[in-house]
């Protein structure tokens, strides 16, 4: 085998492989291709495999098994991080949507790390065990960072002297109180930022 759990090389195993039926009560039989496998180094217990497809060679049955691996793992990744399966809504119209919008998601965060992060790229050191390689949550917050990165500089120009806030604009903010128990003057001064109109903003800033 060329490729095995944890084996950078060909792995040796011995396999044995044939034909039979598959019977299920209620169902027709169905013809299946088995296939035996033990390690000689005796590491792994024997196991036993199956596939409806009885043309696929045994060796092949094999390393579709192994591959699967990594189709468990995107699974465990888009459920931890990317919520699939825990979406809050109940119409299977609503969940055929946004499934797979999220394993797409998953394939463009995947895709944008690759391709700003370099080989020599440096893992987050907060984790508490040695990371060797990067991870999900690497690829997520380099994306992220990049996302705020692009937001906040997009109206800022490189070379650009900068420009202090227009008084036309902050002439028309409430300011709060300095009394820290003034809790309704510092409520609506922070309720009329949230809703000011940032293009108005950056509109008035570049003029």
């Amino acid at each position: 085998m060329s490729a095995w759990y944890g084996h950078k090389q060909a792995k040796t195993l011995e396999i044995t492989s044939d034909t039979a039926l598959w019977y299920r009560p209620g169902m027709p039989p169905r013809p299946v291709r088995w296939v035996l496998v033990r390690d000689p180094e005796g590491k792994r217990a024997p196991r036993a495999f199956f596939s409806t497809d009885i043309a696929l060679d045994p060796t092949d049955i094999m390393a579709l098994f192994v591959r699967r691996w990594q189709v468990e793992v995107t699974f465990a990744e888009t459920r931890a991080h990317l919520g699939v399966e825990t979406q809050r809504q109940w119409s299977d119209k609503a969940i055929e949507r946004t499934t797979p919008a999220l394993l797409g998601l998953y394939s463009f965060v995947s895709l944008w790390a690759c391709d700003r992060l370099s080989t020599a790229s440096t893992p987050y050191a907060a984790a508490w065990y040695r990371k060797t390689n990067l991870t999900s949550t690497d690829a997520i917050g380099a994306v992220r960072l990049a996302l705020w990165v692009g937001d906040i500089y997009r109206h800022s120009p490189p070379n650009r002297e900068q420009h202090k806030i227009p008084q036309t604009v902050s002439s028309g903010w409430p300011r709060p109180s300095a009394s820290p128990h003034n809790v309704q003057s510092r409520a609506e001064w922070m309720f009329r930022m949230s809703v000011t109109p940032w293009a108005e903003f950056v509109v008035a800033c570049a003029g």
